[in-house]
């Protein structure tokens, strides 16, 4: 097994096993190489081996650091907060815009109502921790659900229409991929351009009536779907 793979390893594993934890600065590459008995290029090796699987970040100015593991999120009708709170990925949220506007022709076909019908547009920013995660996109029919920024704040969407007697059925959902936009990049601290996951979702419930139809772009560097397959 080449050296860099077996440093990889060793990092690897102390990062999974919480020795190493986010935020945590490792060694310049002369200090681990020289604690280490390797070559600066081996040393050097590994660590872009790491960068390349999302364990650690390099920082002009600060050096490299590691970073929060990738989200796995299996395709189910769950929320991201709900998702990341069970797995005790301290989910937090900043609501950035929670607003009433006329439904345009494709979101208005999207909830079944006629366009220019009055809908809630609800932008969040979803966070682990202080990480940006995920920028959050939903529109809702006004009759759904009061909703507030506290509340939101300090639950998921999901969660909150669970509470208020909405029982969430099925959804469509669709995956893609495009380059961050500036606004975006700002918001997720990406680069303008990198690649960004795109879910976009119409869920509706138990009497076939749209409740709200989402659409969210993820840091692909922090965050994957899981499908699991069966053959027919």
């Amino acid at each position: 097994m080449p050296l860099y793979f077996q440093l990889a390893e060793q990092l690897e594993t102390a990062i999974v096993d919480g020795t190493l934890i986010p935020g945590s600065r490792l060694e310049n590459e002369v200090q681990l190489a020289d604690r280490c008995g390797l070559s600066r290029p081996t040393v050097r090796q590994a660590i872009q081996h790491l960068v390349d699987k999302g364990l650690l970040v390099r920082k002009r100015g600060v050096g490299t650091q590691v970073v929060q593991a990738q989200v796995r999120r299996t395709i189910e009708l769950t929320s991201l907060y709900d998702d990341l709170a069970a797995a005790q990925r301290s989910p937090r949220t900043k609501v950035l815009e929670l607003v009433t506007v006329p439904a345009g022709d494709d979101i208005a076909k999207d909830l079944g109502v006629p366009p220019g019908t009055p809908v809630i547009r609800l932008k969040r920013l979803r966070l682990t921790d202080t990480e940006p995660l995920a920028l959050l996109t939903n529109h809702l029919p006004i009759d759904i659900v009061d909703l507030t920024a506290e509340g939101l704040e300090s639950r998921g969407l999901y969660e909150t229409l669970r509470a208020a007697g909405v029982n969430l059925r099925i959804a469509n959902q669709t995956i893609g991929a495009r380059g961050a936009t500036k606004a975006e990049a700002v918001l997720l601290d990406e680069r303008r351009g990198v690649p960004l996951l795109t879910m976009s979702r119409t869920a509706f419930d138990d009497k076939g009536r749209a409740v709200e139809y989402g659409t969210h772009v993820y840091r692909a560097s922090r965050y994957s779907f899981t499908l699991t397959l069966v053959e027919r």
